[in-house]
């Protein structure tokens, strides 16, 4: 599948130049390799080669390309036997019009789960990170916007945010006051500077001095806490400055009760697809699943479900997106999974670069929530 896109360098380091180390490759797709014979070293090399050489150029590789390859050491009679091989087990195919291979969903499976050390990014795109992230501020609205616009940037693909609803947020600060002798509101600024706020009735006979008290262990207790998971401090001795602290607790928690809120989806990057694939049709079925927002959130939670970080070609299961593969991976807000962030190109991507971003930025946008 040829494309107009530049050459991509398959070298990384050994950490992203951020500080941040990078999971290892999990184990092999246990649902179509598993039922393949193992390969052996030779037919390993040649297929990521072949894999290595078809993601750079976009071209059907043929048997010279891997011969200069000097770690590959046999002749070109070998490697095309052991390419013909490759094709039988279904590693390759064998366009028509080319005396090249292509990798398979297959192939792709293979080097992806066999790309051994992670590594990372190479420096130029981790200092981007680093800039972007020690800019980013604000709204989380407009953070997300930004994340996806970004993410899409550093890899040239589709970026896919999806946004942790305010209830799994912590909160960074408190304030009790009184509006009136008979109402009063607590109000919390979250990590991310959203606030959220609850009004609720007060005894007009309740002393302001109370109202103090409440507000100051408010302050210290509800700090860091999740908004959909709070708790009341211990009894400070004044029944009236308890109860008022229980109603704080009580409204937020009514509030959110039983929330099924799923985050925003935020899209950076789709007219990138225009320059991955050769027809028309295959765009605009891209591009169609891309706006609905459903279908998007459901792609990317069950690959996370699967323990997946990588889903390629068929394995989505979804006929529009066959010529496509996701890399994905969740961020977190303290030891919480508040959302997911994701890239979508063609099966064809440089996977190692895919996966070094989408882990980096997810680990840095959940460390961005959180305030640290």
């Amino acid at each position: 599948m040829g494309t107009t896109r530049p050459k991509h360098s398959l070298e990384s380091s050994a950490n992203d130049g951020c500080g941040i180390a990078l999971a290892p490759a999990r184990a092999p797709c246990e649902v179509e390799v598993a039922n393949k014979s193992m390969l052996d070293a030779r037919k390993s090399a040649i297929l990521r080669k072949v894999v290595s050489e078809h993601i750079e150029t976009g071209e059907p590789v043929g048997s010279q390309h891997v011969v200069r390859d000097q770690t590959i050491d046999v002749s070109a009679a070998t490697v095309r036997a052991e390419m013909a091989a490759l094709e039988r087990e279904g590693y390759l195919t064998h366009p028509h019009t080319s005396a090249g291979r292509v990798p398979t969903d297959l192939g792709y499976r293979f080097f992806v789960d066999h790309l051994g050390e992670r590594g990372g990014l190479d420096p130029l795109r981790a200092e981007q990170v680093s800039e972007f992230f020690t800019r980013a501020h604000g709204e989380l609205d407009s953070m997300l916007r930004d994340t996806s616009r970004f993410l899409s940037t550093l890899t040239d693909y589709a970026a896919l945010v999806v946004g942790p609803p305010h209830e799994t947020l912590l909160i960074r600060s408190a304030l009790l006051t009184r509006l009136a002798p008979t109402t009063a509101m607590v109000v919390v600024v979250l990590s991310n500077g959203v606030v959220d706020k609850q009004v609720f009735e007060v005894d007009a006979a309740l002393p302001d001095d109370d109202i103090e008290s409440a507000n100051t262990i408010l302050r210290r207790h509800f700090a860091g806490q999740m908004l959909s998971a709070l708790t009341p401090p211990e009894r400070s001795g004044s029944p009236g400055v308890d109860a008022l602290i229980g109603s704080c607790v009580a409204a937020f928690n009514q509030d959110h009760l039983g929330s099924t809120e799923q985050g925003e989806v935020y899209i950076g990057g789709a007219a990138n697809m225009a320059n991955q694939f050769d027809t028309v049709d295959t765009v605009r079925e891209i591009l169609a699943i891309l706006e609905e927002s459903l279908v998007v959130v459901t792609l990317l939670s069950e690959v996370v479900a699967k323990g997946n970080n990588v889903s390629i070609g068929t394995e989505h299961e979804m006929k529009s997106l066959a010529e496509c593969s996701l890399v994905v991976a969740p961020y977190h807000v303290g030891e919480e999974v508040v959302g997911t962030i994701g890239v979508l190109g063609p099966t064809r991507m440089n996977y190692p670069q895919a996966l070094a971003a989408v882990a980096v930025v997810s680990q840095r946008l959940g460390q961005q929530l959180a305030g640290e």
